[in-house]
């Protein structure tokens, strides 16, 4: 039950590790810091890895520099990994697939593990030279964090995950009690309360004896305080809100979020596809349409590299906003494009099941049937139970 907790929760801590906390550092760290923060969100991941590496080199004792720049070593890891969108944790694609998932080069990992044990081993040291530190114990926290959600997502080491994750949550809510305007600590918290609050009674059960709790709608409470106060972490409390308002259905207040990481974030595409992909849960496909189409047009001469599987992604999400469009004959084209583009099996099988059902609609029933078929293959492949079956019972 402890795994099967972890898996979910330390997964999605994948979105709530973006930037990097306040700390007590130079001048030119912070300012450093905060550049390359931004450049992250815009997925400038080159400028934002060689952003980190100078404010480590400006204040070799700031914490906070070493964490963002083990960040931005793993991002680029996730960022390869093709598993950064909202679908990849909710709901039907339930774990990232590490089996499938390249190995990290050597001198990536090596690299991300020496620098987050050096944030975790400075904000040690300032915690034990004064425990009552509020940003001591959010340094210390939100390091440990970090180093959860890698080894749960990279090393594929659930149980050593489960443990860096209670540590993260207990730092936090240390950071509540000694310091409750500092309503930043309140993401991680109230992420792992909103977690706990979903698990079905065993496991709930379990996270409370290894020192978690719950309520969801005060957690929920937490992270949107957190994305309303002026810190550091303000952005990836948004990114957190996005998750879980798609989660909740709360398809509006997802959007809102959108509308303003778009404005502040002009050269994230990923913003946009999730713009398109919020509208499609939430039953507007023209809405999608609109998104996607717009998000194609606007980043056509971005040569800067692409997530792995993520022209798959656009040509499917597309696709499946004009087949609830009526239009399938475009929907076609989009669909059978993200076929042949390289992707996550997830996505292909979706596609597949997009085209199946158009090909039933036509009265095409080997074609399909053949869809349908494949959508089952390829989404057992990746973890997406629920997708293949939807194809199984309409193949029956």
């Amino acid at each position: 039950m402890v795994a099967r907790f972890c898996k979910w929760t330390v997964t999605v801590c994948i979105l709530l590790t973006l930037g990097a906390a306040p700390a007590a550092a130079s001048p030119a760290s912070e300012a450093l810091r905060a550049k390359a923060a931004d450049y992250t969100y815009n997925l400038d991941h080159a400028e934002a890895l060689a952003a980190f590496q100078q404010a480590v080199a400006a204040d070799p004792l700031d914490p906070g520099a070493h964490r963002g720049l083990a960040l931005s070593l793993w991002l680029g890891i996730t960022y390869r990994r093709g598993n950064m969108t909202v679908d990849d944790y909710l709901g039907r694609v339930t774990t990232p697939n590490n089996a499938q998932a390249p190995l990290p080069p050597p001198e990536t990992a090596a690299a991300f593990n020496a620098s987050i044990e050096r944030a975790i081993a400075l904000a040690r040291q300032r915690l034990a030279s004064n425990p009552r530190d509020p940003d001591a114990h959010y340094q210390l926290g939100a390091a440990v964090g970090l180093r959860a959600s890698y080894t749960a997502t990279v090393d594929g080491r659930v149980l050593g995950a489960f443990r860096a994750a209670r540590e993260a949550y207990d730092e936090h809510e240390q950071v509540l009690t000694l310091a409750p305007q500092r309503k930043d600590a309140g993401l991680i918290v109230g992420t792992y309360r909103y977690i706990v609050a979903t698990l079905v009674l065993p496991l709930r059960w379990a996270a409370y004896i290894a020192g978690f709790g719950g309520d969801g709608q005060r957690g929920l409470r937490l992270i949107e305080d957190a994305a309303a106060y002026n810190g550091e972490n303000q952005t990836d409390a948004r990114f957190a809100l996005l998750l879980l308002y798609n989660r909740e259905k709360r398809y509006d207040d997802a959007l809102a979020q959108l509308a303003t990481l778009r404005n502040r974030y002009p050269r994230n595409r990923l913003v946009w596809l999730e713009s398109g992909s919020t509208s499609l849960r939430a039953g507007r496909p023209a809405d999608a349409e609109r998104f996607l189409t717009e998000g194609v047009k606007r980043f056509a001469d971005d040569r800067r590299p692409r997530m792995f599987g993520e022209d798959a992604l656009w040509r499917y999400k597309r696709g499946a906003a004009l087949a609830a469009l009526n239009r399938p004959a475009e929907a076609a084209i989009d669909l059978r494009a993200a076929l042949g583009a390289e992707g996550r099996p997830w996505v292909h099988g979706r596609a597949q099941l997009e085209l199946g059902k158009i090909a039933e609609k036509a009265g095409n029933r080997a074609a399909a049937r053949n869809a349908f078929q494949a959508a089952i293959s390829l989404c057992e492949r990746d973890n997406d139970g629920a997708t293949a079956a939807e194809a199984r019972r309409r193949l029956k």
